[in-house]
Parts: structure tokens; sequence; C-alpha cells
């Protein structure tokens, strides 16, 4: 079978009523680009639109008014604090359950109670509150059960705690069983009105009502604030639908973290390089970096790492255990990766049989056992499953060593309801969850062909073959030129965005491909510079990053392309990217002026004549004291984090690849590559990529000692530095290009650009002479490697 030159997809595109985008426009002053994406997604009117961009602005029903069993909860806690009596959390090993047991372990030990609690094992257990954790509970004089992210479907365990005698709260927001377990009071959303604002709370925002109230009435209202922050993290990595209060409070949490109170969270933030102090956070900064850390330990480690993580004050706890979170999630990317690379050549093996599943004759469902896969984390190999291919998928592996019992995750498209694929295949299924969109179940290992068979069946009586390709949800159709930061701030009103308020996603038509690269470890992703003709005959070039795509490589030179915004920030450089979701082929001949002839600086490398022989070239000196670098005492940096502690000035920290530092830790303060003012201290993770980028940098920093920690910064290959300028010219036009900017961007030296221009047919003929771009490239590298001793002679 040939490698597809792309994805095959399909795309929704929205339709929105177009007299409601003006109205919503007008009135709110949005592009109507996002004032399109407020009506796809159900806002019907003006007052809505401005209610939703000011969530602030909506009047909140009280907690005690929308949960009917909230007051008898209160006082129940309030009885057992004041009783000494003992109170038992039985949490989860996700990341809502983690941040649910912390929170409520945090303000319950403020509170002066006697508090202790236990999470069932991924592994051994499964989901949820058991017989055994209640009896253990009871035997340890608990009086007090409190679940968190977990219990509603718990009948059995709860009937035999309340025989034990033991006072049981069920906090929750899974759906609701047919029968409620017998629990002294329940608090769960999906009991409240489904027009309630607390209908989309997680299990953590469930604890976070519970808890606020409770500090409330206790008359500690200090604890609050902090709460908030394990809320933001809980909710966002759950999943949990970003509108009503969700996305009320998200708003004031994703402010406080990056000034965050909690030590835990602060160690999480440094070690995932997390650091935005001036600026709220966005979901994907939790979604994507803090979030899988606290998921990856429950997944393959032991949750009670991250309770230590999210309750201790003590900064060196703190960071003692985002580390381990660190080492969990390196472990569990490996392990996804691995399973991954496996998962897709057994389907490709499929295709190779002619058995491809997405065939009319096809199962129309991917179902995959295999030895050696870790539970852990099948579930998001999934998902990338389904985001590859547009089917169901189905993946296990086996319980034990003599491949008797199968254990899996299920996770769905739109159209196809994963609970009730499972329901359909009961007969032969052991233990089942789960809902729409996702699922778990096991069985034994000679009932699987029956549950392929009954997937199949269900899956042909409810699918069709249109159905079975990935879906693009389109919001808009953009142009290149609409693609500017002042969209991108407007973007920022709708946030938080993620799921019940997706980000909004654009599509442009017949997009030139200009450039493309594999990038990544494994050249995995595809590195893109589009470019777009406008109607009056402009081009517009912005580049763009196509994740997981790199089996692709090459695209075709003209497609629609669908995608998001992103800015990415590299050595203090902020650009606008595109994030690629979609690709199709254009539905659009291409319009005439694309035929005219391509930029001439592409053609140079051929020997074909140079039609711009000048580009206008900028690289100015620094004014630097020889007084000021004699006094400059350098030195090796070795043990960076003792030196650190030793340092009680201010420190500018600069270079590729440096790291964050919390200030707590140190007796100074801290900034980062830029100075604005003179500072103490001056650690080179790396040497600028130039000595007069270096004698720049002195100048304005004034250090009066240096350490060089020698870190060499990612050399760009020659072929990609020249097609680097190729795009620099053809974006700036005649205006000159700053040799130092792009120098800083790149980490290449002027006189490496200087020998690319001039091998891409620009004589350069203001600057020295260079040596050919390879043998600048290789001064270049060991410049990097220069030692401190050296460059104290150099000055």
């Amino acid at each position: 079978m040939p490698k597809p030159s792309f994805p095959q997809q399909r795309w929704q595109i929205a339709d929105p009523e177009h007299t409601l985008v003006d109205k919503i426009a007008i009135a709110t002053g949005l592009s109507p680009l996002l004032a399109a994406v407020l009506a796809n997604q159900g806002i019907g009117s003006v007052e809505a639109a401005q209610q939703f961009l000011a969530p602030e602005s909506q009047s909140l029903p009280s907690p005690l008014e929308a949960f009917p069993d909230l007051a008898a909860s209160l006082t129940l806690l309030q009885d057992a604090i004041a009783s000494r009596h003992k109170i038992a959390i039985c949490g989860d090993y996700d990341a809502d359950g983690m941040t649910s047991t912390a929170l409520l372990l945090r303000v319950l030990r403020a509170l002066g109670a006697d508090v202790d609690y236990a999470i069932p094992s991924r592994m051994q257990e499964g989901y949820g509150i058991n017989q055994r954790i209640v009896e253990e509970f009871a035997a340890d004089n608990v009086t007090l059960v409190l679940t968190v992210d977990n219990g509603i479907a718990a009948y059995d365990p709860i009937v035999r705690a309340r025989e034990l005698g033991l006072t049981v709260i069920i906090t929750d927001h899974h759906d609701l069983p047919p029968q409620l377990p017998p629990a002294n009071a329940i608090l769960n959303p999906k009991l409240v009105p489904e027009d309630s604002p607390y209908r989309g709370l997680a299990g953590v925002g469930v604890a976070y009502v519970l808890a606020t109230l409770l500090a409330q009435e206790q008359g500690n209202t200090t604890l609050i604030t902090p709460l908030l922050e394990l809320f933001t993290l809980g909710t966002i990595a759950d999943l949990a639908p970003l509108v009503g209060v969700n996305r009320r409070w998200l708003q004031r949490g994703l402010a406080l973290l990056p000034h965050s109170r909690l030590a835990g969270v602060q160690s999480l933030m440094q070690v995932s390089g997390c650091v935005s102090a001036d600026q709220a956070l966005k979901p994907d900064a939790i979604g994507f970096r803090l979030g899988p850390r606290i998921n990856a330990v429950g997944r393959i480690a032991d949750p009670q790492t991250v309770i230590e993580l999210l309750t201790t004050d003590d900064p060196g706890i703190a960071f003692a255990r985002a580390m381990q979170c660190e080492q969990a999630n390196q472990h569990r990317r490996q392990l996804c990766a691995d399973i991954e690379i496996e998962a897709i050549e057994l389907v490709e093996t499929l295709v190779r049989q002619g058995k491809a599943p997405w065939q009319p004759e096809g199962d129309w469902v991917i179902m995959l056992v295999h030895p050696g896969w870790h539970h852990g984390v099948i579930g998001i190999v999934a998902s990338r499953l389904v985001e590859r291919y547009g089917l169901p998928v189905f993946i296990a592996t086996y319980e034990a060593e003599d491949h008797t019992h199968i254990r899996g995750s299920a996770r769905g498209i739109p159209e196809f309801d994963v609970f009730a694929a499972l329901q359909a295949c009961d007969e032969a299924l052991g233990r089942y969850g789960g809902h729409r969109a996702a699922g778990g179940f096991s069985l034994a290992t000679d009932q699987l062909e029956k549950m392929r068979s009954h997937l199949r069946t269900y899956a042909h009586q409810t699918l069709q073959i249109d159905q079975l390709k990935p879906l693009v949800t389109v919001d808009a159709q953009a142009s290149f030129t609409q693609i500017d930061w002042d969209l991108y701030e407007q973007i920022n009103q709708l946030h938080p965005c993620g799921i019940g308020n997706p980000e909004p996603i654009f599509w442009t038509a017949n997009v030139e491909v200009v450039e493309q690269r594999p990038v990544g470890k494994d050249k995995s992703h595809l590195k893109l510079t589009l470019a777009h003709t406008e109607s009056d005959d402009r081009q517009q070039l912005i580049k763009g990053m196509a994740w997981r795509w790199g089996t692709y490589y090459p695209l075709p030179q003209r497609i629609d392309v669908a995608y998001r915004l992103r800015e990415n920030t590299w050595n203090q450089q902020t650009n606008l990217e595109l994030e690629i979701l979609g690709i199709r082929e254009p539905v659009v001949d291409p319009p005439h002026s694309l035929s005219r002839t391509p930029i001439v600086v592409a053609q140079a490398d051929k020997g074909a004549p140079v039609v711009r022989q000048q580009v206008a070239l900028h690289c100015p000196e620094p004014d630097v004291s020889p007084t000021l670098l004699q006094a400059i005492e350098w030195s090796s940096l070795g043990d960076w984090p003792q030196v650190l502690q030793g340092i009680s000035g201010h420190i500018l920290m600069y270079g590729y690849q440096r790291p964050y530092v919390s200030t707590t830790t140190l007796p100074g303060t801290v900034e980062y590559d830029r100075p604005s003012r003179s500072c103490d201290c001056l650690i080179l993770w790396s040497l600028p990529p130039s000595w007069t980028h270096l004698r720049w940098l002195l100048a304005l920093a004034r250090p009066q000692q240096i350490y060089i920690r020698n870190h060499s910064p990612a050399i760009l290959p020659a072929e990609e530095l020249k097609a680097k300028l190729k795009f620099e010219i053809a974006k700036n036009g005649d205006d000159p290009l700053n040799l130092l900017n792009l120098g800083q961007q790149w980490w290449v030296a002027p006189s490496t650009i200087v020998s690319a221009f001039r091998e891409i047919g620009y004589p350069c003929s203001d600057f020295p002479e260079t040596g050919v771009l390879e043998q600048e490239l290789k001064r270049l590298q060991r410049w990097y490697h220069c030692s401190a001793n050296r460059l104290a002679g150099l000055t």
C-alpha cells in the first residue's frame, strides 16, 4: 500500500447564522472570526456573549442551594473535627482524584482534624473505594469516610461501611448508577439541575466547594486561595468542561499559579519549565506540562508522591517529589512511545494483509491485544490511535504471565458510544465501565474473539463508512492577513479553552508549502513554512508545526490547511505560528497570480543568476570599557545549585536551555537572558553566539563575576540555515536584517550568517571575508566550548 501523502480526514466546517455573528461582533468588539466561534458554541444572543466574555458578571446561586446534601456534609465534618473523631479520605489515582485528596487533606489538617487517606492500587484493585479499604478504615478506628472523585458506583463497599458503623460522605462527579449507595450524604453535580453553573464540576471541583464552605464555617478563609490552585490543576488535567462556574474559577486560578503559595506547585512548575511570572497561565500549560507529570505518577508509580508534593510546605521535600514526578513522566513518555510504535505496526500489518479495519468489509473498530504493554498508559496510546486513524480503539494487554486474563482501555469517536459498545459485549466481559467517549474492560482470554465479534456488529450497526476518518471541526475560514497579534489577543478573551469551550480552529484555502522538514528526535514532526496569496496579489508567509506528522513527509505543494494559533518564544523573540490540525486537497484552483516567478534567492544555489545582488545587513558593535572587562572574575560552573546558594546579590541567568531557579531558595534575586539592570553575577549556561554578542551582554549587565557552564546549543545544519535566510529575505523585503538578532534567535555567529548569505548568492561586500559555511559552523562549535580561562585572556 503506498504511503499516504497526507492524513485522510473529514472536515466539518461550521456555518453560523451570519446576522447573529454580526451582532456579536458589533456589540463586543470581537473580530467576526471570533464572533463566529461564539455562535458555533451555541451562544445565541449578544447578552450571552457578553456574559461569556465576563464570567465574573454572572450571578451564582449559593452551592448550599444547588447541592441538597451539602449542609448535612458540613455538619458531619464539623462534628468530627470538634470531637477529634478520625476522618479518612478515599481518593483516586488520576490527577482529579489526587488533587481532590490533597485539597481536602490541606483544609482538614489546617482546621485541626485527625485525618488520613488511602488510594486503591491501580494495577491490583482498579478504580474506587473497595471492601478492603473500608475494613482497614474500620480497623484503624476511623469514624467518618470521605470519598473524592469516586464512590457513586460503589454500592457494596458503602453498604459494608455502614454495617461497620462508619459515617460516609461521597463526593464524586461520575454518572449516576441506577441505585445510589446508602451514604449519609452525597455531593455530585449530576444531582443538580442540568442548567446549573455547578453541573460541570470535576471531582476536585466538588471537593473545592466542600472545602471552601467548611473553611468559611470554621472562620478560616485564608485557606481558600491556595485551594483554588489545586482546583485549577485538577479541573484542567481531568478534561472537565470549561463552562459555568469552572470557567469563572479557572480564570482566577490560572492567574494565581505563576505566583503560587504552594511549595509543591512552585517546584512542579520549576521542573517542568512552566514559569510565567508576568502573566496568567493558559490551560495548555497545565494540560501539557503540569497535568501529565501528576497523572504519570498515578499511572505507573505511587500516588503518595503527588499527595506529599501538594500538601507539604517544605521546599526541599516539594522539589524532591517534583523530581520524582518528572522521572515518572519521562518513563511514561517512553512507554507510550514504545507501545504506540508497536500498535501502529500491528495495524499496518493488518493493512498489508488486506484486513484494514476501515474497509467496507472491515471491523470498523481497532482491537489490539499485546503482551508486555503497561496497563497504566495504554489509554493514552488508544487516544493517539483514534487521532491517527479516526476509528474507535480498544487496546489491551495481559494481566498475568499465564495470559489467561486481559485488561484494556477504549476510546471512541463522536458517533460511537464506547459504554454502549461495552454493554453490547456484556456476555464476553468480566468487568467494564466508562462513558460515551472512553471506558475500561477486562475479560478472560478465551472470550477475546467473542468480544471482537460483538464490537464489529455494534460498529456496523451504529456507524457509516464515511465516518471512519479523523474528524476536524473548523470554526471559520481566515486569510493569513487576518492572523495577527490583535486576533491572538482577542482569542485570549475566550480562555480558558478546553472541553466545552474549544480553542478556535480556522482554515485557509489553497496554501503553498514553501518549506517543510521533519524535526524532533525521531523526525516524527513536520516544521512548515506556508504562503498564502491574497486577492491583491500580496503573498503572506507564516510558519507552522504539524505534530506527529513526520510520516506524511513530503506534503503536497498546495493544500487547504486547518489550524490553531500558537505563540512561539525562542531567545526572547516571540512569533505567531500555526499548529496544523488538518490538511486536504485544495477545493479551489490556484489563483493566476501564483504563477509568477518564485523568490529568486532560492535559485542561487543552482548557479542561476541572482537578481538582488545586495541585501541590507546591520550588525552594531557595543562600546565596552576595557576597565570593565579587566575587572571581571571568570570561573567555570561546576555544582551550579551550590554556587547559586552562595551568591547574595543580583544574578543574570543566560544561555541555551538554561534552567529556571526558584527565588524562594536563594539569598539573592534572579532575572533571565536580557538584563534590566547591572548584575553582581552572570551565569553563562552557554556562551552567546559570538564575541560581539558577549560584549553586548557585558556592556548591559556589567557583571563582577562570571560563571561559564559551556552548554552547547544545537547547531543548525548548513542547508537549514540557508533556508531560514531565504525566508527572512522574502519576509523583510528591503528592510535591513539585524545580524545580532538573527544570530541570537538561531544561536549562530554573524560571520556564520554572512558566510551563508554568500553561499546563496549575496556578496555582503561590507563585511570581512569568511570561510565556507561548513568551516564557519565548525568554528562556531569550537566557540561554544571556549573555556573561562581563555575568555579571561581575551578581555
